[in-house]
């Protein structure tokens, strides 16, 4: 057993936890920690698979972190003492290393992406996965209780393996401009995107690779392309498009530079937005309906899974296209599950796609991979350009919303779940009993109203964090001005909450 509380290193589906001690947090992703994970990894999947170690190849990749070698090589040494064979993908991306148990010059049984997202330079932690797709919340905690039962050190196989090095970035992008070419209907020698000038910010993560080996060879050009070199102190922007400086740095960018769009990537690169020749930026329900509208093109009347944030505005273009939105709870595992579940049922789903910017398309084995979301969206931009137009067209008759806000509350008390569930069932009771207010009854996640006369058209949803104590307060209102008075108003009811910090209201 380990000094560490193994099972505080899970986070959903994923594994994450503190590789550099702070001020504020102590490290817990150590060698014996990560051993220990190892380990519980190899007895989990002794149960999962027939295969006997020697014939089990995993594959570790790692974003651009400062302890991402690392905690390689920690997994590294466990599994080759284990006569595992390990491929050492070096600098990668969440999506390809799933992709390398479906490559032939990989056949990995396992891939694990070290990797913490948009998290900080403190964090790290890791991702899994199998030929079925990524792990699942019940996966990681059953590897996490094999681990704790552990030993601190594993016996040696007769036959130990020296890991193998091997490129997995590039037979990635191989594959994404093949798949763009093939979209397009293009021999491998053509360049569809000569003449458009496409920068890309990868905020000093894994991303950078798509500005010359996907858009050069494609024939776009890059220039003013920013923060492509890995770099996990992340010197410029935090790596993260749904982070509001980084959308307006490479906004900037674009502007600058004269650019047709922008790609922005966040760390490990399953999360991307766009961002147009104007500057303005393409994420969260406008990339829905940017990809969505794309999707229903190629599949006239699917549904589309997103989570509870999602706008009433959204909603009403997807059914003007002939779509269906499925407004499911938030987390990306849950809203890929949604819409795997919807296919098995009968129900049409093409695309799961939350408001953060996890994007998992049906045809992409439903794995969210902001590259293939943004070679989607390429492929189509470069179709329309031959037309004169560009993507963004694709979106012109979405609504925009007057105004909108965001505040996060958090809960002062260790109950936080259960407080916070307390909180909402009444915040359900003051809607009802307030003018200008009208609950959502078949709403999954949280309390959704919609907003009338006196305060407005529009909509707010109260929710709690999926991974933190707060509750989530979104608004959003097609008449200017009018959020300061609905705050007001609602001042009424967190004010007489205890428990919770109200001084963002």
């Amino acid at each position: 057993m380990t000094t560490i509380d193994l099972a505080s290193l899970q986070n959903g589906s994923d594994i994450r936890g503190f590789a550099i001690e702070t001020d504020l947090h102590k490290k817990n992703l150590t060698k014996e920690s990560v051993s220990a994970v190892a380990q519980g990894l190899i007895q989990w999947f002794c149960k999962y698979s027939v295969k006997p170690a020697a014939d089990t190849v995993i594959t570790i990749g790692h974003d651009s972190r400062l302890t991402g070698p690392a905690i390689k090589n920690w997994l590294i040494d466990v599994f080759s003492r284990a006569g595992i064979q390990v491929i050492d993908a070096g600098l990668a991306t969440t999506p390809a290393l799933f992709m390398s148990t479906q490559y032939e010059d990989f056949q990995s049984d396992i891939g694990i992406m070290i990797t913490a997202s948009h998290l900080p330079k403190e964090y790290n932690g890791m991702k899994f996965f199998t030929t079925d797709g990524g792990l699942e919340h019940e996966d990681i905690e059953a590897i996490l209780e094999l681990a704790e039962n552990s030993s601190a050190e594993i016996e040696a196989a007769v036959d130990t393996q020296k890991p193998v090095e091997k490129d997995l970035i590039s037979v990635y992008a191989q594959d994404l401009t093949a798949k763009i070419r093939q979209t397009l209907g293009v021999s491998a020698e053509e360049k569809p995107l000569s003449g458009r000038h496409i920068l890309v910010d990868a905020g000093n993560g894994a991303g950078g690779f798509f500005a010359d080996k996907v858009l050069e060879p494609l024939g776009a050009d890059t220039t003013g392309s920013q923060f492509l070199d890995p770099d996990g102190s992340f010197p410029n922007h935090e790596p993260n498009p749904d982070n509001k400086e980084a959308m307006e740095s490479i906004s900037k960018a674009v502007l600058k530079h004269g650019a047709d769009l922008g790609i922005i990537f966040d760390t490990d690169v399953d999360r991307s937005a766009i961002v147009d020749s104007k500057g303005q930026s393409i994420n969260r329900n406008n990339l829905i309906g940017l990809i969505g509208a794309i999707i229903l093109e190629e599949n006239p009347g699917t549904t589309i899974v997103t989570n509870s944030p999602v706008s009433d505005h959204l909603i009403a273009f997807v059914e003007a296209k002939g779509g269906w939105v499925d407004r499911y709870i938030s987390g990306y595992r849950n809203v890929i599950n949604r819409g795997i579940k919807l296919n098995e049922k009968g129900t049409d789903c093409a695309l799961a796609i939350e408001t953060s910017g996890h994007a998992a398309i049906r045809d992409n084995f439903f794995l969210d991979d902001g590259a293939y979301l943004a070679a989607k969206i390429l492929a189509k931009e470069a179709e329309l350009a031959e037309e004169g137009k560009s993507v963004t067209d694709l979106i012109a008759q979405l609504k925009q919303p007057a105004e909108t806000e965001e505040i996060r509350f958090v809960i002062q008390t260790p109950a936080y779940k259960e407080v916070g569930q307390d909180m909402l069932d009444r915040f359900a009771l003051w809607l009802k009993e307030t003018e200008g207010f009208k609950l959502v009854e078949d709403n999954l996640e949280g309390e959704r109203s919609q907003i009338t006369a006196p305060y407005g058209d529009g909509w707010l949803l109260l929710r709690l964090s999926l991974h933190e104590p707060k509750l989530v307060l979104q608004i959003e209102n097609d008449v200017a001005g009018t959020i300061p008075s609905i705050k007001d108003k609602l001042k009424g009811f967190f004010y007489s909450l205890e428990d919770l910090d109200t001084s963002k209201l």
